[in-house]
């Protein structure tokens, strides 16, 4: 659990309340000016009271800004740890991300992501959790850290996915405890009780295959060339949370991840971001028009998806947005391996200039 400790008030910030406070006290009564009822007596002390009003609103002003600008920055850096930034390549695979949250006030949001290099091939993990803001944020946590673990330990995605179902069941139960004790769990109309998280895992071998495991998670896209299209159009599980895992789990393969191809991943907040006038964000489109400048980077389609995204919702987005590219920097480019085996994907969206 993450708390945010008031801190107790300095002595500049009691001692001058009360210094202000004394000097209208003791104008009122010490002045003889104060004690005259003529016109322009009660203007003079009017203006005195009205000073020392004003003082106090500002310096109570200030004091809670302050005291915002600690809460934010304890909550960035607190996301920062839990949501660390990915290297820049991992195991021949380039990464960028980048994260916006709809919460202004505690600047942190309910998106999860995360890239590991292990045995098994290169596993992300993408996420998305039930609101945003602090309380989603120990979920994100519980699901990070339990990722962090089973990525290195569990040899089949599946069993992987599982462990993630059992760390978010235990992090609700003990998140229920905490906020309904007499109960011992979540009332019916509690927002523990809706709990719920979507997620998408990837592991990524040696050889570029792509196999994938979706729980209510939108399909990432791939950027080939000039074209862009879905990963799959399967249909994907239940997200995690209110429903139990099947009985038989097995990761699907979406073909292969050729060399200089990149894969965006990304939270439901990209796609449904509106402008002004109601319309969606986009995304494809965007994407298609990023990789028609060359070289075409991480760093460059993020960079391209990000300012767009804000210029759509004039910097203000209404959900949490989370952004995840990787890049097969692994031998030659698409064109030299275009004729090794494997499976191929669909290319769906071309090109074209936005309007």
């Amino acid at each position: 659990m993450i708390r945010i400790k008031a801190r107790a008030p300095t002595g500049r910030a009691t001692v001058l309340p009360a210094v202000w406070g004394a000097v209208a006290v003791g104008y009122k009564f010490g002045c003889p000016l104060a004690q005259q009822n003529g016109l322009g007596a009660r203007i003079v002390t009017s203006a005195v009271f009205f000073a020392v009003g004003t003082g106090l609103i500002l310096h109570v002003r200030h004091t809670l800004l302050r005291e915002l600008r600690i809460a934010r920055k304890v909550a960035r850096t607190a996301q920062n740890v839990v949501l660390r930034p990915p290297p820049p390549r991992v195991d021949g695979i380039d990464v960028a991300a980048a994260q916006l949250s709809a919460d202004r006030g505690a600047s942190v949001g309910g998106d999860l992501y995360e890239a590991i290099a292990t045995e098994h091939g290169v596993r992300v993990v993408m996420g998305d959790v039930r609101g945003h803001g602090l309380a989603a944020l120990g979920t994100v946590a519980a699901l990070l850290g339990s990722f962090r673990e089973a990525a290195h330990d569990e040899p089949a995605l599946d069993r992987v996915l599982r462990r993630l179902d059992r760390a978010l069941a235990r992090h609700l139960r003990e998140r229920a405890r905490a906020e309904h004790p007499a109960h011992g769990g979540p009332e019916p109309d509690a927002p523990v009780a809706e709990e719920f998280v979507t997620v998408l895992l990837l592991e990524i071998g040696p050889d570029g295959e792509v196999r994938a495991l979706n729980c209510g998670h939108p399909w990432p896209y791939l950027l080939s060339g000039t074209t862009v299209g879905p990963l799959s159009h399967l249909d994907p599980l239940p997200p995690l949370g209110p429903f139990p895992l099947p009985a038989e789990l097995t990761a699907r393969s979406c073909g292969r991840l050729l060399p200089g191809e990149l894969l965006v991943l990304f939270t439901d907040g990209a796609e449904e971001a509106r402008d002004a006038r109601g319309r969606f964000f986009p995304l494809p489109k965007v994407l298609a028009n990023a990789v028609r400048g060359q070289p075409v980077t991480p760093q460059t389609v993020l960079r391209t998806v990000v300012s767009a995204l804000l210029d759509h919702t004039r910097g203000t987005p209404d959900d949490d947005v989370a952004l995840l590219v990787l890049r097969n920097a692994r031998g030659p480019g698409p064109r030299a391996a275009a004729t090794e085996p494997g499976a191929r994907f669909t290319p769906r969206v071309k090109a074209e200039p936005l309007r």
